[in-house]
């Protein structure tokens, strides 16, 4: 549709200046694209529910519409360009929004049509049959990049025993082998990768998977493909001689000054943007009863070090007289405007100001109290790690884990803080940033 886009806008509204037009038709489908992605309709739960994200496509498009129309009218206010003529933006608004609503509908029908009858699928070889397979097609089963995998199992004795679970579950798929032939079964099932996930190396004869690799069939490791997988680093099998040497946590003067440039034009961008918010929730926690607007609270940011966060103030006043303990759902510390609050994330609005501080960054992990950091980090290993980087007002694990009050969450969340901190740069930092969006437009787990 991309290629069709021009020539049909051409011909349907006609414009003299025929660059101009095929121009502004261009920023109408990049603004399409990227509101689409950053509304989540391009992730894995939007394919899978698609009668959800279909009602969800043309106010997307809609707002992709409208935002590249408010781009066209700035350029030419600020400019001094003539643009196009009224009635030919009207055309190509409305051309816009009907012709990207169809294709985005159209496509994801298809694509729903093509996994029903599983003709998009990925074969993989799976070297090992005992816990850490089982915990692979788990994780492959509820987050997986690709929707449908076939799996073959590759068991030796060295390994070690088979997960009860995969014999009751999957049989079928569990090849038993004495010689270890990684090469023949993977040309056997014309598998597209091979995953080394033994719960035994010890003794695994690595030949047989140069020569697979040589064969080749990509070879790669277990913690290395639920990296770049499931986009997270997986806590559970952790080890730490695969952290110390595979890539990642690299951070260089120009990235570090890259990336306090972003945060200054960003939150000055959005803190500018977001004013009248800012001020309506101000009002409302006064009309509501005494007290003060904002709360400062302590949380530890880059290196450990501790700064007091600013937030409007969404609990009663005697909300810790008990002592500090985490937010829950239907928490009733929460007043009725803080409530509001904090399902529009207006509450969060003052850590601009801790950003351009440069005591918060945009995005990073968010940032938690200093008597949780220290319990946390007796319980969860590497814990501290995610102070490697500064603090953020949004993160990979906001956009990506509901919100969390318990040690189980925290150490799940740990695990998109690692992959954020081990694959920083300033693009995935974008990426979080539009994805953000989403969260804002369609909250899912505001406490």
């Amino acid at each position: 549709m991309i290629l069709l886009w021009p020539p049909l806008l051409l011909v349907s509204v006609g414009s003299r200046d025929g660059w101009s037009l095929v121009l502004c038709g261009a920023l109408y489908a990049v603004c399409d694209l990227m509101l689409l992605f950053a509304m989540g309709l391009y992730r894995r739960e939007a394919i899978l529910e698609a009668a959800r994200s279909l009602v969800r496509v043309p106010l997307v498009v809609g707002m992709g519409a409208v935002t590249a129309g408010i781009i066209l009218s700035s350029i030419a206010a600020l400019s001094g360009w003539p643009g196009l003529r009224h009635a030919e933006q009207m055309v190509l608004f409305a051309l816009a929004a009907v012709v990207f609503t169809v294709c985005a509908v159209v496509a994801r029908t298809v694509l729903r049509v093509l996994l029903h009858r599983r003709l998009l699928r990925r074969r993989l070889l799976v070297v090992g049959a005992g816990r850490r397979a089982w915990d692979l097609l788990l994780m492959l089963g509820r987050e997986g990049a690709s929707l449908h995998d076939d799996v073959i199992l590759l068991h030796n004795p060295a390994f070690g025993p088979i997960d009860p679970r995969l014999l009751q579950e999957r049989p079928q798929h569990i090849h038993r082998q004495e010689t270890f032939d990684v090469a023949a079964l993977a040309a056997a099932a014309n598998a597209d990768l091979v995953v080394v996930a033994p719960d035994e190396r010890r003794g695994m004869d690595l030949t047989k998977l140069l020569a697979c690799k040589k064969a080749g069939y990509p070879v790669m490791q277990y913690l290395t493909f639920v990296e770049r997988e499931i986009r997270r680093i997986d806590l559970k099998r952790m080890e730490l001689g695969w952290l110390v040497f595979s890539d990642g946590f690299n951070f260089g003067l120009l990235d570090r000054l890259l990336k306090r440039a972003f945060d200054l034009v960003v939150s000055s961008a959005v803190l500018l943007a977001t004013a009248p918010l800012l001020l309506a929730g101000i009002l409302a926690i006064r009309l509501e009863g005494p007290g003060g607007v904002f709360y400062c609270q302590e949380r530890v940011t880059r290196d450990g070090r501790v700064f007091r966060i600013l937030k409007l103030r969404t609990m009663r006043l005697d909300a810790e007289v008990g002592g500090a303990v985490w937010a829950a759902r239907g928490d009733s510390r929460i007043t009725w405007a803080g409530g509001i609050l904090r399902r529009t994330r207006i509450d969060e609005l003052p850590q601009l100001i801790n950003i351009l501080r440069g005591e918060m960054s945009f995005v990073g992990p968010r940032p938690e109290r200093p008597m949780f950091v220290a319990k946390l980090a007796e319980e969860i290993p590497l814990y501290q790690e995610r102070h490697m980087v500064k603090a953020g007002l949004t993160g990979w694990a906001q956009i990506n884990y509901p919100y969390g009050a318990s040690i189980d969450d925290a150490r799940s969340k740990l695990s998109y803080d690692l992959y954020y901190v081990k694959n920083f740069s300033l693009a995935f930092d974008f990426v979080i940033l539009m994805q953000t969006l989403r969260e804002v437009l369609w909250p899912s787990g505001a406490r």
